[in-house]
């Protein structure tokens, strides 16, 4: 463009209207608006985004909803009765890199697995008597054979869950996607035959689940043997420490988040069997819809993983301000459909009207929340692509003890409505953390500041 010519490129004109003034620039929460128009717009970034989050939201969904496929069936029973560290190799195995911490994780897995089994078949009845089962409910007998024989499946979900996480860090979701959805497609098909033809009740729908899980685990590894060298040459080449203390900071955070959801599940059990039926299927609903926001999750953990260890900033508030607004709208079209579908469709899960009954009464807390799910989740996985491993752990526990707390007070005050609206207290929290942070630039979010002063 030659000097003096006041004409001006189309493009530039685009990206200074799209982008922020100097006043804007206030603190973080400008991430949530910035370049708001192009939400939906397909263009690198949104194809980028799509590409990864549809295969991991849908592999992620598969198994709730063949969860829910259990809750539905055994419901009616009595109505029938990143980055590769490779290492040198010899010969044919210099073609696949070796990774420390794939490994290490898949041996972690594969351990953590075989203890829980072992604690869940040993310790399932002081397990479900802590979730609120009396020895004497009718409960009691099936609860404990359908948890012992799911136990068996515990090594191969988490094994399975390190090579997903494997999988993500090339940003490969589609292999997940076709593994979850072939060893689900055995779960749906072996269900009504197990429990139905086979009259095995709940423990043909644990035996199906089992089943699906070692033949999504045997899928991955059969996959990943062919992309990485999964044994290691060497013991010394494990980086178990490494592995371990970021390990141990998200191993504190899942038991924060286990621990809320078990204690609402103890007190709808405490109650009786109606509302421990309909907290059921209710969470069923409310984490299998959520986890659908986990996929964009998987999206900005993995594009902002790669743009914050190159230093490209503008690139991470790029991707995290198009997944957060991706969030808010996918939250809102669930609110619409859970509100609208679980309205005619709660029979599906159970003919009990009672139940039923429990279920439209917390309808609203499930639906009303989906924004805001959405949004928690969403910031979990832009918190682990800035590598802000202990803010989330700890901020997680933090959240817990609130949610504990609440928990307590209102289903004693408001009983089976007011589980609910602790649940709704919780999620919230989780949301306000991932907002805070980014807001007040703190941690791996000081950039902004940088990008305000030079603003």
């Amino acid at each position: 463009m030659a000097a003096g010519d006041d004409s001006k490129d189309p493009s530039m004109e685009d990206d200074q209207a799209s982008s922020p003034g100097p006043s804007f620039y206030r603190n973080g929460l400008f991430i949530f608006f910035h370049n708001v128009r192009n939400a939906l717009k397909a263009d690198e970034m949104g194809k980028e985004i799509s590409s990864i989050a549809v295969p991991a939201a849908l592999a992620l969904a598969a198994d709730p909803l063949a969860s829910l496929v259990d809750t539905a069936l055994v419901g009616h029973l009595d109505a029938e009765d990143p980055r590769r560290d490779s290492v040198a190799l010899p010969g044919d195995m210099q073609k696949r890199p070796f990774l420390p911490s794939a490994s290490s994780a898949l041996v972690v897995g594969v351990v953590l697995g075989i203890l829980q089994a072992l604690l869940l078949g040993f310790a399932a009845t002081p397990f479900l008597r802590l979730m609120g089962v009396k020895p004497t409910s009718p409960m009691m007998a099936p609860a404990r054979q359908y948890l012992s024989l799911r136990s068996i499946g515990a090594p191969a979900i988490l094994f399975s869950l390190a090579m997903q996480g494997v999988f993500r860090g090339f940003k490969d979701t589609k292999t997940p996607l076709y593994a979850t959805l072939a060893g689900d497609a055995v779960n749906i098909i072996l269900d009504p035959i197990l429990i139905f033809v086979a009259r095995w009740g709940v423990a043909g729908a644990a035996i199906a689940h089992v089943i699906s899980q070692y033949v999504i685990a045997a899928i991955l590894l059969w996959r990943l043997v062919q992309e990485v060298q999964v044994i290691p040459p060497h013991i010394r080449d494990l980086k178990f420490s490494r592995f371990l203390t970021c390990g141990s900071l998200l191993l504190a955070r899942v038991v924060a988040v286990t621990f809320c959801v078990t204690m609402a599940a103890y007190l709808s059990a405490s109650r009786g069997p109606i509302p421990m039926a309909a907290f059921q299927v209710c969470l069923q609903i409310w984490l299998s819809t959520s986890l659908l926001a986990d996929g964009l999750a998987v999206a900005g953990q993995a594009i902002l993983a790669g743009s914050f260890a190159t230093g490209d900033h503008q690139m991470v508030v790029d991707a995290a301000s198009r997944v957060l607004q991706l969030s808010v709208i996918l939250g809102l079209g669930l609110s619409t459909f859970i509100g609208i579908g679980m309205r005619f469709g709660s029979a599906v899960f159970t003919k009990d009207k009672h139940v039923q009954k429990l279920i439209q009464t917390v309808l609203p807390f499930v639906a009303a929340t989906q924004p805001i799910n959405s949004l928690a989740f969403v910031f979990d996985g832009i918190n682990f692509g800035a590598s802000d491993y202990v803010y989330s752990a700890y901020s997680m526990v933090v959240v817990a003890v609130l949610c504990v707390v609440s928990l307590i007070i209102l289903s004693y005050t408001h009983g089976f409505i007011g589980i609910w609206i602790a649940l709704t207290i919780y999620i919230s929290l989780r949301m306000f953390a991932g907002i805070w942070r980014m807001g007040a630039a703190r941690g791996p979010w000081k950039f902004l500041l940088d990008m305000k002063k030079s603003s």
